[in-house]
């Protein structure tokens, strides 16, 4: 059985959307795949900004695929908040919702008059989420909340490549699913606390603050070191503090990722001498670029699938570096079940990744697209009356 048979947990909630983009669609999205109504409040004419929202040349019925992948499962009205009729229809929308979601610039919302104070005046249970850039205060308070110059300004860009290499972004907006994910825990945690108590809430997450958060075990450290920055290795560094053999090799045919382990170990594994003289764990941080060198040298000499022979039947960690061709040709992932067909009625299809969340062993998914730019418009406003 899938969650396509069964009640989803947040069944009968509702939420209304007025976030654009990532980060804000994205918390809508996990709230859908868990059963909850997920209503796009989306401005008349245009709509979300993210159905025009290019990453490649793909389009799909004249809209981005990326509006597609993170806005499937919703339905859509489309609004004009600046309008007094239009924005009468929000405030019962409003009143008859469980949660509300907005990832605005500061202050956007208050000229709207829907920012939480003032939808609590008339809502007091509801439980408001906002995602902003870097909070509501602060002398950064007014740019640009976009994924790439997050990262750029939070320290992430100093951890990816090898010591020497300029600032390297993540090869995804990273950022923006990870203050969706944040956000999504804070609206469900206040749906708990509303439970026991009859209390509202007003959740707040940041780009930046997310993204600090993320990386707190490395921050953690560099706090306690006397604010010495992480120092990235020369060579296929993975993670600036980790010691070696930590990092991806190129092998006679492919590639091979190394995580923690003895260097001694693998010396023995894998038939390499050199390796073996390390035999003090303290070296593989001091000499972490040596030994990193000479697996270098050494792992090139055989396929992947001989070395991975002789490191998992010992249980050595290591793995075969995959692309996306062969990830998704392979049993493993098969047997996760992780790629859902979406269909609307005009028989457009999208093949897309489902929720990963399972609750009593149950896979949840759903069958439904993203919304046509006010497809439900009429339904919606006819449901206030």
């Amino acid at each position: 059985m899938t969650g396509l048979e069964q009640e989803k947990p947040l069944k009968g909630l509702t939420v209304l959307d007025f976030s654009q983009f990532l980060s804000g669609p994205s918390a809508g999205l996990r709230l859908a795949d868990l059963g909850a109504r997920v209503i796009k409040v989306e401005k008349k004419g245009t709509g979300d900004i993210c159905r025009t929202l290019y990453i490649s040349n793909t389009e799909l019925e004249g809209e981005s695929t990326l509006f597609h992948a993170i806005n499937r499962n919703k339905e859509s009205i489309e609004l004009d908040l600046k309008n007094e009729e239009d924005a009468e229809i929000v405030k019962a929308l409003i009143k008859k919702a469980d949660i509300m979601i907005e990832n605005f610039r500061p202050g956007v919302m208050e000229r709207l008059g829907l920012d939480y104070q003032s939808v609590k005046a008339y809502h007091e249970k509801i439980i408001y989420g906002e995602i902003t850039g870097y909070g509501n205060e602060g002398p950064w308070r007014d740019k640009p909340g976009q994924d790439l110059l997050v990262q750029s300004l939070s320290g992430l860009t100093w951890l990816n490549g090898n010591d020497g290499d300029p600032p390297l972004p993540f090869g995804l907006s990273i950022i923006d699913m990870i203050a969706g994910e944040q956000l999504t825990q804070g609206i469900l945690a206040a749906m708990v606390r509303r439970a026991v108590s009859g209390k509202g809430a007003y959740v707040q997450v940041s780009l930046l603050e997310a993204i600090v958060d993320l990386q707190f075990e490395l921050l953690t450290t560099y706090l306690q070191d006397d604010h010495q920055l992480p120092v990235r290795s020369k060579v296929n560094n993975a993670h600036p503090y980790i010691a070696a053999p930590y990092g991806i090799y190129e092998t006679q045919d492919g590639y091979l990722a190394l995580a923690m382990g003895s260097v001694t170990q693998l010396g023995e594994l894998l038939q390499c001498e050199a390796l073996k003289k390390y035999e003090n764990p303290v070296t593989w941080s001091t000499h972490r670029d040596k030994i990193k060198q000479i697996l270098v040298e050494h792992l090139k000499t055989k396929r992947t699938k001989e070395w991975l022979h002789a490191l998992e039947r010992a249980d050595y960690w290591c793995a075969e570096v995959l692309n996306w061709h062969q990830l998704l040709e392979h049993e493993g992932f098969h047997a996760l079940n992780m790629i859902q067909k979406v269909e609307r009625q005009d028989h457009f299809q999208l093949l897309t990744t489902r929720c990963p969340i399972r609750i009593d062993g149950e896979i949840y998914q759903s069958s439904k697209p993203a919304p046509f730019l006010g497809e439900n418009t009429a339904q919606i406003i006819a449901e206030l009356t």
